[in-house]
């Protein structure tokens, strides 16, 4: 059976832990029982300096006086032994029998105490009395003797030197709450990539995601994160159905648009040739007609260029500091033709100078397509009034005019691509449809936002966003 990806983390983390536990409490056994016996041995040293102290006082080592200081500060079950630096023993409280004393130079702690002035050893039988004891040993080279203090290793002794088994108790208590919480937590994490192991193949296999196992997560974070990825792509997904949707329409607009000049073109040039005796004034007529639908042709896949071009590689175009002043007084001067013909006025409320980082080009398309949108379907006499204001890191900008406007019913959707409010009228205007789509993407390439409003006294007025 395969195990996943959270029980696989569970029983990693849990061994880990179960060998660190089990570690820790050897470690602490042994640090424990060792600090122990460090403590009765430096008890035992203790009473062996003393004794010493005492002897040195009473310059005495005979059988009687040693007996008597061994009965006067008697602890419980101590054996007292006194051995020359030769390991021979000449004095012990327990047995007299001095002769029969094996030779002590072999002695563990006997020897320790002859390199380093002290030794100790735990849980050894005495070859003389045949019992366990707790030797310690020191070795005083001015008098040339040792003393010797040792306890019984009985019951009493190995009780008082065992470790202390509560920290056992609580690594046992942390590592049940480990296992608890990490389980659950596991088991939080086993859900969630199981659902996202259905959502990525139900995602790979184009299949539904609107189903009840993908719904609902668990309340914590990786539960949060599962989610929102689910939603991002169910984002996405529906971002991918509806381009691919404006794309379709976008096909289907750009071959309307083209049948119109295309089957222009083609009609007058079938009347040329397949009438010889046309006379030169409707033959020239007719090209001239040929010609001017070739422009408007020329124009629509311009404007189709330029709007895949922001929509495809917007990070190919050129940035450069520029004056958005200077450009508007070209267009000024551009249109002074057009606007003379329709008695329209054009009203620069631009300050001095207006600096900003951007593409020239696509700043000129903004205010040259609305310039050229209101000249066209403002009306006779109207006015177009520029203005700017700067507020932070943008200049926001208002164009208006003294026209028409639009039907409410049309405003919002004035910057779709190929959009007209009236596609009798622009069309015989020459407008391409992609105008005002065109200065939309132009603004928000720039960082800005657009909206179209119909004034109170009349007109349209475009409100947008420029960053610095």
């Amino acid at each position: 059976m395969k195990l996943s990806v959270g029980n696989k983390l569970y029983l990693g983390v849990i061994s880990v832990f179960l060998v660190f536990a089990v570690a820790f409490i050897v470690f602490q056994r042994t640090r424990e029982k060792r600090y122990k016996e460090e403590t009765l041995h430096l008890q035992l040293q203790d009473y062996n300096d003393r004794m010493h102290v005492s002897l040195e006082f009473l310059r005495k080592t005979d059988e009687k006086t040693l007996s008597n200081y061994v009965k006067q500060h008697n602890e419980k079950n101590i054996r007292v032994t006194l051995i020359d630096k030769s390991g021979h023993v000449f004095f012990d409280n327990l047995r007299k029998d001095y002769s029969h004393f094996a030779d002590h130079s072999n002695r563990t702690e006997f020897i320790q105490a002859l390199k380093t002035g002290q030794g100790a050893t735990v849980d050894r039988k005495s070859n003389t009395t045949n019992i366990d004891y707790f030797y310690s040993a020191t070795y005083f080279p001015k008098n040339g003797y040792v003393i010797r203090t040792a306890l019984p290793y009985d019951s009493d002794l190995a009780k008082s030197l065992e470790t202390d088994q509560h920290y056992m108790w609580f690594a046992l208590g942390a590592f049940l709450l480990l296992t608890i919480l990490l389980y659950r937590f596991t088991q939080r994490l086993d859900r969630n990539i199981q659902k996202l192991r259905i959502f990525a193949s139900r995602a790979d296999n184009n299949e539904t995601l609107d189903t009840d196992d993908l719904i609902d997560f668990p309340n914590d974070e990786l539960g949060e994160i599962a989610e929102r990825i689910i939603k991002i792509y169910r984002r996405l997904e529906t971002t991918r159905k509806e381009q691919d949707k404006l794309k379709r329409e976008l096909t289907q607009n750009v071959a309307h648009e083209l049948k119109t000049p295309v089957a222009s073109i083609k009609g007058f040039l079938e009347t040329i040739i397949n009438n010889t005796s046309i006379d030169e004034n409707t033959r020239k007529q007719f090209l001239e007609r040929c010609y001017a639908q070739s422009e408007r042709l020329g124009y629509l896949l311009q404007d189709i260029s330029t709007l895949n071009r922001m929509d495809n590689a917007p990070e190919t175009m050129d940035i450069e500091d520029l004056d958005i002043v200077e450009i508007i007084t070209q267009i000024q001067q551009e249109t002074i033709l057009d606007l003379e013909k329709r008695n329209m006025s054009y009203v620069n409320n631009l300050p001095k100078t207006i600096s900003i980082r951007g593409n020239k080009n696509m700043i000129y398309s903004i205010f040259r397509n609305l310039t050229d949108n209101a000249i066209a379907y403002a009306g006779e006499g109207s006015t177009i009034t520029i203005s700017a204001v700067k507020e932070g890191n943008f200049w926001c900008f208002a164009f208006s005019d003294t026209g028409i406007g639009v039907p409410e019913q049309h405003l919002s959707r004035i910057f779709e691509r190929f959009y007209r409010v009236d596609k009798g009228r622009s069309r015989k205007m020459g407008g391409t449809g992609l105008g005002l789509a065109i200065v939309k993407n132009a603004v928000m390439l720039h960082g800005g936002k657009i909206k179209a409003m119909n004034q109170p006294q009349g007109g349209l007025c475009f409100e947008f966003t420029i960053s610095i």
